[in-house]
């Protein structure tokens, strides 16, 4: 959870997937709609779905017990290099390094190593570096310090120096600059129809099989689609920056495979700005809705929205 997210976003995620999954039995038997919904509001879904994989991996090949050999994590969905050591180091206490975004920052100041650590070979070099500095003895302890180093005080924009306990070790003449990275992508900026059907009490929502795999979102529209939106948000995706404009359409006859009616989104594992959208147009429509009078469906639905439809707030 912690790989994209931040500590304080992650808390209350962290605890309720505890409560809900507490060991890889219970994670394994889940189905995955229950564990996207999970996970919503976190992003990066694939982790989620790694995370069941595992689960699933680890009760089949290894009886329900985590390895504990590197090489055998690494053999897991979704685990790399640095997971694996960070389990390694964490959970069962083995002298082994880890390179991540703090520790990183620490190593090239210290080193005052001015490649990239975007690059293969950058990466490689800081990992030898963290390697040379492990404690054999306590290495948790040691990392989890390592990290908090970073995190609090050889912090990216002003690093605190002057209260740095290994600035005598330090080689960096202009910490500030360091790390180095390759330049950033541009980003890229996406126009994404959707439409928002409701028929009542009911709405029409369609599972993924693209960017949300699995999730359930507002029907894609197929062509692009005249006249003012309802609804108009934009959100960043990786190096993307999405403007998501829904439209009001009538129901159809009949729904193809992956489409299907709710009456409640509650339980329904949804995307963040999809859910977003799908709780202010059910609002629109029960507060206002005269608006969507001239609408098929409207007073009646605007009306069975109100009273059908479960909105998690």
């Amino acid at each position: 959870m912690l790989q994209q997210t931040q500590v304080t976003s992650v808390i209350p995620y962290y605890n309720e997937w505890l409560c809900r999954f507490p060991d890889f039995a219970s994670l394994a038997r889940a189905s995955e709609n229950d564990v996207l919904h999970a996970w919503q509001g976190l992003g990066y879904y694939a982790r989620a779905r790694n995370l069941h994989a595992t689960a699933r991996a680890v009760v089949d090949r290894h009886r329900g017990r985590f390895p504990r050999l590197v090489e055998k994590m690494q053999q897991l969905p979704g685990i790399g290099k640095y997971t694996a050591h960070a389990v390694a180091s964490f959970a069962f206490d083995q002298s082994v390094p880890i390179v991540e975004s703090n520790t990183a920052r620490v190593l090239t100041r210290v080193f005052d190593f001015r490649e990239s650590i975007d690059s293969l070979a950058g990466r490689a070099t800081l990992w030898q570096h963290s390697a040379k500095l492990l404690s054999t003895r306590n290495a948790g302890i040691y990392n989890s310090a390592l990290i908090d180093l970073g995190a609090l005080v050889c912090v990216p924009r002003e690093p605190k120096c002057a209260i740095c306990p290994v600035k005598r070790f330090c080689r960096a003449e202009n910490p500030q600059t360091l790390p180095v990275r390759k330049s950033r992508s541009r980003t890229k900026r996406l126009i994404e129809e959707h439409a928002f059907v409701i028929r009542q009490g009911k709405i029409l929502l369609e599972q993924s099989a693209a960017r949300w795999r699995g999730m359930w979102i507002l029907p894609p529209l197929k062509t692009s689609a005249s006249g003012e939106p309802v609804y108009r948000s934009t959100f960043p995706f990786t190096n993307h920056q999405v403007t998501l404009l829904v439209y009001h359409r009538p129901a159809p006859r009949k729904i193809a495979p992956k489409l299907r009616w709710f009456e409640s989104i509650d339980r329904v594992p949804m995307p963040s700005p999809h859910r977003r959208a799908t709780q202010s147009l059910i609002e629109q429509l029960a507060t206002k809705a005269p608006t969507f009078l001239s609408q098929p469906d409207g007073w009646e639905t605007a009306t069975r929205a109100r009273s059908s439809l479960s909105v998690e707030r």
